[in-house]
């Protein structure tokens, strides 16, 4: 009987402590102020003061409005953030949902509406973030009520990747028709253009990262190998953009080879800092071998795509037909445009693209793409099936290179200059994180990583100086939230299903 009261009593003091813990509303208040002190900690010398050029003198400007404007902000939304944690999920979500609509129409109403609001965008991106999380958490605890084993995100990812198999073809005709949209200008293709390019760049270190599990932090080098093995054949054999791509990538692969000889008994941070040490060893290459590279002055003029021949010019020499010729002779009357270039270019970068998509996917499904996988999780099992290491790392190393290589080798031809500064370690950190924000292994969400990653700041540029730092608060809440990536769900290729009827 002793044992039953004390056992009785204990139980009521044990809830009693567990809701002490519980983040009280004064807690919750005095964090947000914390959170808001720190941010201003930052923000004054750094946002606070804005150096400006006034002819012959430099001055410092202060912003001290739009620094405390910030401030606030980032305190309210740490206040929203952490009433979500504390069990307020819909309510914050039926708040902040209502907020981001209504401060749509208005600015759909009234463009100039948007200035009631402090830091215009920077806050409505904030809102639209609180709402997603609070729906995130929401969903969460729905799930976690019915006993789901599955956490939302990894469902989301799931139904995202079924998905893409049906709306695949939807945003294939979308990227195929999108410069022959009306809306589409030269900003529009040119914005395209460099998507697609950072989403083959993503897919073929995907091959690297994604399915073989080798960190590698260096991938930038063949980008810049297929660049410059493109412009020096290109500009010293008079070949055609056709006739050196596949040279390029051939030459980035065997520097991809060459890269992995070195790191086969390497792995994690290790693998990672040799790969490091590889591309800044090609970038300082580039910069000091003039014979070759023509050193920090760069390769220009380097030869343009033309289209079976017929040059993107408006006035081509004599004896030659420039596209807008033929096309006039044969189709119908046009004239010259800056932007039939652009439209060529990013038609050749889509094509290049979808080969480097079809071709990841088929090799997936062939040994050699099993064998990737094995590696990527768990290289001592395969060893123990008998899979060889040293292959399967080097023909990792060296698709990924190639595809790396073709992605270079149109990044000159679209530039006409290249130099070492355009290869440098940020180019690298910027595929990886493409690649790691999408999910490792997700193609989809490659292509998603990289409409978010490179369209964002350039649909965001309305923010001005603003613009950067909005980018990077979305990637520390996207690595808060979901550091695995976005669509990182990944199933089996290939599935053993037991046989139907007795053996």
């Amino acid at each position: 009987m002793a044992e039953a009261t004390v056992n009785t009593s204990a139980a009521p003091a044990a809830a009693t402590g567990a809701r002490a813990h519980e983040p009280s509303f004064v807690y919750l208040v005095k964090d947000a102020l914390a959170t808001g002190a720190i941010a201003l900690a930052l923000a004054f010398p750094l946002v606070g003061f804005r150096t400006v050029d006034r002819g012959s003198t430099t001055i410092i400007e202060t912003r001290f409005g739009q620094m405390f404007l910030g401030v606030a902000v980032i305190a309210l939304g740490r206040f929203a953030f952490s009433l979500i944690d504390a069990g307020y999920a819909r309510a914050i979500l039926a708040g902040s949902g209502v907020l981001s609509v209504a401060w749509l129409l208005l600015v759909a109403v009234d463009p100039g509406g948007a200035a009631i609001f402090p830091l215009g965008w920077m806050s409505w991106m904030l809102v639209v973030s609180v709402a997603l999380r609070a729906a995130y958490v929401s969903w969460g605890d729905r799930s976690e009520a019915r006993g789901d084993a599955v956490s939302p995100g990894d469902r989301v990812a799931a139904t995202v990747q079924r998905l893409a198999v049906f709306f695949g073809p939807v945003l294939l005709l979308f990227a195929i028709a999108m410069p022959l949209l009306p809306m589409a200008d030269q900003r529009w293709v040119d914005l395209g253009i460099l998507v697609l390019t950072y989403v083959m760049l993503g897919w073929g270190l995907n091959v690297v990262v994604g399915l073989a599990g080798l960190l590698d932090l260096g991938y930038v080098a063949f980008y810049a190998v297929g660049a410059y093995s493109y412009a020096i054949i290109a500009k010293t054999f008079g070949l055609n953009f056709w006739e050196a791509l596949p040279m390029a990538g051939g030459l980035a692969a065997m520097f991809g080879v060459l890269l992995g000889f070195p790191v086969l008994r390497l792995r994690g941070d290790y693998l990672a800092i040799v790969t490091l040490g590889f591309g800044e060893i090609v970038r300082v290459v580039l910069l000091n071998w003039n014979e070759l590279s023509n050193g920090p002055k760069g390769i220009g003029e380097i030869p343009r795509p033309s289209f079976f021949g017929m040059p993107f010019t408006p006035a081509p020499p004599q004896g030659v037909t420039s596209f807008h010729q033929w096309f006039s002779a044969h189709l119908w009357e046009i004239g010259f445009s800056p932007i039939q270039r652009a439209v060529y270019l990013y038609y050749i970068i889509l094509l290049l693209a979808l080969l480097t998509n079809i071709f990841t996917l088929r090799i997936r499904k062939l040994p050699i793409g099993r064998a990737w996988e094995a590696l990527r999780e768990d290289e001592i099992a395969c060893r123990a099936l008998g899979i060889n290491p040293t292959n399967t790392k080097l023909t990792a190393f060296a698709i990924g290179a190639m595809f790396g290589g073709f992605a270079g080798s149109f990044f000159a031809t679209r530039q006409g200059f290249i130099s070492p500064e355009s290869f440098n370690f940020i180019e690298s950190a910027i595929i990886l994180a493409i690649v790691v924000l999408g999910g490792m292994g997700s193609q989809i969400g490659v292509v998603i990583a990289s409409i978010v990653l490179i369209g964002g700041p350039e649909w965001f540029r309305d923010l001005e100086s603003y613009r950067m730092l909005a980018f990077g608060g979305l990637m520390v809440l996207i690595m808060i939230w979901r550091p695995q990536g976005l669509l990182a769900f990944r199933e089996p290729t290939i599935l053993l299903k037991p046989k139907a009827g007795p053996p």
